[in-house]
Formats: structure tokens, C-alpha cells, sequence
């Protein structure tokens, strides 16, 4: 029996759903033309789907996973007739026609488009944004299930489970997470067996001085530790409590310098060491609590940051975790596989997902300023469904950044 597509109402257009005002200002045209220009993959001819058209496809597929290609085409079409020249007529190809266009397309745009569109955007107003003089940032990564073909299966792996295999191939990834705004930012992805260290070295480089990064004690160790150092950022990572951390210096708000090294030899001898400091936490009252937590950081003066703050500030960390949830619950849909059938168009869709995370992030932050409010304080759910409410097409915003007259302003 044929499947039955999944298709948004009768009537509906993607206006009804999307402000691509929303979108558009998050990730303008004119950014995507230079992108497409500097790859190489503008459209020479008039085609059925133009390349800038693709991209903002491709972000729009992220918004409705539960919807076909040519349903969240044929409605995309029928609200973003500026995204074209006003003489031009975009036909809603078919499925394989889209999936042709996406081909040409490929995932270096969307990559570069990510890199350069998505970047820290907490200012000194947005609340819990920072730490004293830092800007606060989390490390972490997770997994996400592709579309069950040969070529994924081949390309990404899958991981084991009690029988057998899993259902899916998965793809593995590591972010940065600007903590006050939520924005995953730096993202690297690949194959379920790379593992998140690996990825997280591509992922470190693009910390900066002013920033503090937390991570957790799986990403602990030299290499990783110097590297990200190496940045200008200062660090709180969460180390193993059985890690040798020998007491250099003991400080006053109970905290203790140490040093950590690259081997065990250049432990005994006392060679190439990198200071750091040490604190060790307990949690009492909560239930399952660790008997000790232990702490390493950058920041070796007490005054600038003291012990009991920065305990306190760690678990900060697991605003990362809410995140991955917002991307893979509350934006992609519970049990909702990333739905390209090769790995190119697999990148692609992933890059187009973080952008689209993106593109509402930004909507709550500017929301959350507007009333002075934590962007922690929003919900992720309700900014989605906002995003997605019906807005007359007149409240779209051309590329020209002025917004259209509406018969409501006379």
C-alpha cells in the first residue's frame, strides 16, 4: 500500500505557519548569495529551484519534520515570492527534482553559512549570560538517528544494542553552547564511532578570550585541556575524583593549586606541567549526590572567582543538555529521524537543523530583552509554535529590510 504524505492543512501556506521575517533575520539573503558565490554553487540558469531558495528550503524542512519535501515546498513557495525576482515563477517541483536541487546544493554552503551565521549574541542586558566578567560557555555532544539506507549505514554506523543493532544509523556531534541564550554555536559532526573528544578538538580552537567553559569529566585531559586553553578562554571542566591532583598551594577559600601533565613520566619528573587550580565540592541534600565532586579550572586567583561560586556555577553546565532536548524533542519530534537517504544531504539537513534552532533562539532572545527577562525563563516549545503562528504575508520582511505596507497601518 502506498504511504500517505504527511501534509500541513488545506489552505495552509507557509506564512501560516513561519515568519520568514524570523528566518530571514537571522539568516539574510544577502549572506547566502556570498556564500553561494564564494562555493561556487549560485545559480548560473534560471532553474525551478534557485540555490538561495535551496537554503532556505532546507531550514524550513527542520521547522516541519512531520511533512513531506513537496508539501513544505509547495507551501514555502507560496509565501516567499520576494526570495525570487518579482517576474520570476518558482514551480514546486517534485520529490525528485527537490532531492536533485538539494544534490547541487550540497552541505559546504550550509556549513559556511553556519559557521558565519551563528555566533554569540548574549549583550551585557541578556540575563545569566555571564559570570562576573565572562561570558559563560558549555562543551558537550550527542547523537542524532539518520535515515536507515546503505550509504548512512556505510557512512555514519550504527550503535550496538541488547539485540543486535539499532534501528537507525546515528551521527555523533559536538557544540558549544552560549549558556544565557542557548545558541549552539562551533558544531563539528561525524561518524557514530568518531568519538566526542575527537570532534571536540575541532570544536575547542573556536573559543575565545572572555569566555569560561564548562564541560564535563568525560572531556578531561591534556591534550584536549591545553588546546582549548591555548584559545584565550579561561576553563571549568569537571574532572574524575580518583584523578592524582597534587596539592601545590592551598588557598584561602579552600581551593588548591596543582599542575597536570602529559604523561605519567612527566608526572614523576615534573616536566611540562600546566598549572591549575583544584576545588572539591559536596552537595548536601541532594538526593544521588556524588560523595565528592571535583572541579580543575584556568582561573588560579581566588578573588577573581571563588571556590563556592564556581561549584555553584558548574552545574550551569547542564543548560546543554536542555538543549540538545529543545533540537531533538521539541524542534525535530519525538522518534523523528533525520529524513535525507545519502550522507551529503545528511550534513546538509544537520547544519540546516542547527539553523533553524538558531533562527528561534534568536527570535526568544530578542523576545527576553524586550521585557527584561532571563531567555532561561521562555519556553522553546511556545517560541516554536510561535514561529510557526499564522502572520498575514504583509508581515514578512523583503530583503530589503523594510517591511511592507499592511492595510491595518492606514
Amino acid at each position: 500500500m502506498a504511504r500517505t504524505l504527511a501534509s500541513l492543512p488545506t489552505g495552509s501556506r507557509i506564512t501560516d505557519y513561519i515568519s520568514l521575517g524570523v528566518v530571514s533575520r537571522a539568516i539574510p539573503r544577502e549572506k547566502i548569495d556570498s556564500i553561494l558565490a564564494e562555493t561556487d554553487k549560485a545559480s548560473i540558469r534560471q532553474r525551478e529551484l534557485p540555490a538561495h531558495l535551496v537554503v532556505y528550503y532546507v531550514i524550513a524542512l527542520a521547522l516541519y519534520m512531520h511533512s513531506s519535501y513537496r508539501e513544505v515546498l509547495r507551501c514555502l513557495l507560496e509565501g516567499i515570492q520576494w526570495l525570487t525576482k518579482p517576474e520570476a515563477t518558482v514551480r514546486a517541483t517534485g520529490k525528485s527534482g527537490i532531492s536533485q536541487a538539494r544534490s547541487r546544493l550540497g552541505a559546504e554552503p550550509l556549513r559556511r553559512l553556519y559557521e558565519q551565521v551563528v555566533v554569540p549574541i548574549a549583550s551585557e542586558k541578556t540575563r545569566g549570560a555571564r559570570y562576573r566578567t565572562w561570558r559563560l560557555i558549555s562543551l558537550d555532544g550527542s547523537t542524532l538517528d539518520v535515515a536507515d539506507t546503505e550509504e548512512n549505514e556505510n557512512e555514519f554506523g550504527r550503535p550496538s544494542a541488547s539485540r543486535g543493532a539499532s534501528a537507525y544509523p546515528q551521527l555523533r556531534f559536538v557544540a558549544l553552547l552560549e549558556n544565557g541564550t542557548h545558541v549552539l554555536l562551533g558544531g563539528r559532526m561525524g561518524s557514530y564511532a568518531t568519538g566526542e573528544i575527537t570532534l571536540a578538538k575541532e570544536v575547542v580552537p573556536q573559543l575565545k578570550a572572555g569566555m569560561l567553559c564548562l564541560a564535563d569529566r568525560f572531556f578531561f585531559g591534556f591534550t584536549l585541556w591545553t588546546k582549548a586553553q591555548a584559545s584565550g578562554c579561561d576553563l571549568l571542566w569537571r574532572v574524575r575524583k580518583h584523578l592524582r591532583l597534587e596539592v601545590h598551594e592551598r588557598l584561602s577559600d579552600g581551593s588548591y593549586l596543582s599542575a597536570i601533565y602529559p604523561s605519567e613520566k612527566d608526572a614523576r619528573h615534573k616536566t611540562k606541567g600546566v598549572r591549575v587550580r583544584v576545588i572539591d565540592y559536596q552537595l548536601q541534600g541532594i538526593p544521588d549526590a556524588e560523595p565528592i565532586y571535583r572541579l580543575v579550572t584556568t582561573i588560579l586567583d581566588p578573588l577573581r572567582a571563588p571556590a563556592e561560586e564556581l561549584a555553584a556555577l558548574y552545574h550551569e553546565r547542564w543548560e546543554i543538555e536542555n538543549t540538545f532536548d529543545e533540537l531533538k524533542t521539541h524542534l525535530r519530534g519525538r522518534q523523528i529521524v533525520l529524513r535525507s537517504k545519502t550522507p551529503e544531504l545528511v550534513r546538509q539537513e544537520f547544519y540546516g537543523f542547527l539553523l533553524a534552532h538558531f533562527a528561534v533562539r534568536q527570535l526568544m532572545h530578542e523576545a527576553a530583552l524586550s521585557v527584561a527577562e532571563d531567555p532561561d525563563r521562555l519556553s522553546f516549545l511556545h517560541a516554536v509554535r510561535v514561529v510557526r503562528r499564522k502572520l498575514s504575508i504583509w508581515d514578512a520582511i523583503p530583503p530589503s529590510g523594510k517591511k511592507k505596507p499592511s492595510p491595518h497601518d492606514s
